[in-house]
């Protein structure tokens, strides 16, 4: 594969939307191995890194594969590599094998669970391309499957799942499906003619924004639950401020009336809420008593 090639793929996956995800596939790995009296293995977080690596990839062609006819239509996604021919359908479709059995290796290579589980993380996360079509909530579906991520790594260190990573789950869904309601309002005018749904074209962009901003305060409300429950030090704390901070600062760019913000909103904020929480939470759970 030629470097232009390489670099039309890694555009088309958002590959560098990875940092979106795997701090709390991380964070989710040190609680599990902290849980235990350890800390994870190089080798566990390789395989935790190349399983996220492979879902992510395989979702998001997945989804330009689904959306590809919309994706053509859409003024401001025209432009990307599907649509102008740049890579085939059938290349894609390679593509999204290659990166699922990528992650299916990976959870070979963690532990039997884990295995056991990956064709269900692949349905979910290739449902989710087909939602708009049919609900206004498939903003909860995609964060749902951000979501899964902690829940995943904690089965691959411990081969078996606490309860208390679904609060992380749910905290991580509420957040991803926050801000992609947020991102859908750029949207809304195209959903209406294309017929796809959304909270912004079901309830206005206004009422989305409050939506997705009760959204985030129910998220910041659940990380205070999480923490709680592990009787974290004082770094979550912290780390729960900051998240919150960086919540309200994204929330002020964007208004009903001026979405020119977005993407310094959905890209640079939010890179900046998951390595920050990564930092904190990381360090309390390597403090954990």
């Amino acid at each position: 594969m030629t470097k232009s090639r390489v670099r039309i793929v890694l555009e088309m996956i958002k590959f560098e939307h990875s940092v979106f995800a795997l701090p709390f596939a991380l964070v989710g790995a040190l609680l599990a191995a902290r849980a235990g009296g350890a800390l994870p293995t190089w080798r566990q977080i390789l395989w935790i890194v190349v399983a996220m690596v492979g879902a992510r990839s395989a979702a998001m062609t997945m989804n330009r594969i689904a959306d590809l006819k919309f994706d053509a239509r859409n003024p401001r996604t025209a432009n990307r590599a599907l649509p102008k021919g740049e890579l085939s359908v059938g290349f894609a479709w390679m593509f999204t094998l290659i990166a699922s059995a990528l992650l299916v290796l990976a959870a070979w290579q963690l532990n039997p669970l884990a295995l056991k589980l990956s064709p269900v993380a692949l349905a979910i996360l290739f449902f989710y391309s087909y939602t708009k079509r049919f609900t206004s909530w498939s903003h909860f579906v995609l964060g749902f499957c951000l979501g899964i991520s902690p829940a995943a790594a904690w089965i691959a260190i411990r081969g078996s799942l606490d309860w208390r990573m679904l609060i992380l789950c749910a905290a991580v869904t509420l957040w991803v499906g926050g801000f992609d309601v947020l991102y859908a309002c750029q949207d809304v005018d195209f959903d209406r003619t294309a017929g796809l749904y959304s909270i912004p074209k079901k309830f206005g962009v206004a009422q989305a924004l409050l939506i997705a901003r009760a959204m985030h305060i129910v998220m910041v409300g659940l990380l205070v639950w999480l923490a709680l429950s592990f009787q974290l030090a004082w770094p979550a704390w912290a780390g729960i401020a900051v998240v919150a901070a960086l919540l309200a600062y994204e929330h002020s760019l964007v208004k009903p009336n001026d979405l020119s913000k977005m993407n310094a909103a959905f890209f640079a904020v939010n890179g900046y809420i998951s390595l920050l929480f990564l930092l904190f939470w990381g360090a309390a759970a390597v403090v954990m008593p």
